[in-house]
């Protein structure tokens, strides 16, 4: 019996596609506390800005934002063939897992470190007290890591509700509307209740501030969605070629039919 599900072919997709979603999104988490100018990044000086009356703003993001637009990607592609419930099982698996690697993150950081080599280790790299770097790598504060769970997973129910609201409208026509348009709305989600939460509440920024900053990284994430659309197609059609047009036509029917 094991051997047959191993071997059929949605099983052992959905599997690879949970993996690579959980692991996808612990490395967005764990790169997040890194700042990268996206200006710089592309060749471009950066030139600041004012919006809601906060000036000096620029394209200062976080390297979680390279990896989160494809959790975005992989949310679409299990929508359209496994459905709403199979997005929805493995948004709950990512974040039980993220919060069980912070909790290890906690333990790690809270263990004696080895003085006698360890901590110094790597002084003449530039880096006198390893015992403080790891702490500042993997040592988020407790709103940051409140504010990130909860926006991923607030985000991924929303990208589920209106993907499948557009599908029930358009049938399989218009695969870039359900899929870029589920994105767009979701995103928007994403960028505010991050930053309300780990910066409005946990560090007494201003709304403003919130909404600045927000919107910044949304029109980042919006380009991303649109500019990905591409290799929602490709992604869809390699599987459609892999499962056969009948077993296709069965899994779509029955995602978009199972809530």
């Amino acid at each position: 019996m094991i051997k047959d599900i191993l071997n059929d072919k949605p099983t052992k997709v959905f599997v690879a596609l949970t993996a690579f979603f959980v692991a996808n999104a612990l490395i967005a988490e764990c790169i997040g506390t890194k700042l990268f100018s996206l200006e710089q990044t592309l060749g471009i000086s950066p030139h600041p800005f004012s919006l809601f009356g906060q000036d000096g703003l620029t394209y200062v993001l976080t390297c979680g934002v390279l990896l989160w637009p494809l959790e975005f990607v992989l949310t679409d592609i299990v929508n359209e063939f496994y459905g709403p419930k199979a997005v929805r099982r493995i948004s709950y698996i990512a974040v039980a897992l993220i919060g069980y690697a912070f909790v290890m993150f906690y333990l790690a950081i809270h263990v004696p470190a080895d003085s006698s080599f360890w901590v110094g280790s790597q002084r003449e790299e530039g880096v006198p007290d390893m015992q403080a770097a790891f702490n500042s790598i993997f040592g988020q504060g407790m709103w940051i890591i409140l504010g990130s769970l909860t926006a991923f997973l607030v985000s991924q129910l929303v990208d589920v509700y209106v993907f499948q609201k557009i599908k029930k409208k358009t049938g399989e026509r218009k695969v870039w509307l359900r899929a870029t348009g589920s994105t767009l709305v979701s995103q928007l989600f994403d960028s505010f209740v991050v930053l309300a939460i780990a910066f409005g509440l946990g560090r007494d920024w201003s709304w403003q501030r919130v909404l600045a900053i927000g919107l910044v990284n949304y029109s980042y994430k919006a380009s991303m969605a649109i500019l990905l659309t591409p290799v929602i197609y490709l992604v869809e059609n390699r599987l459609a070629g892999y499962f056969g047009k009948e077993m296709t036509d069965k899994m779509k029917h029955s995602a978009m039919n199972h809530d």
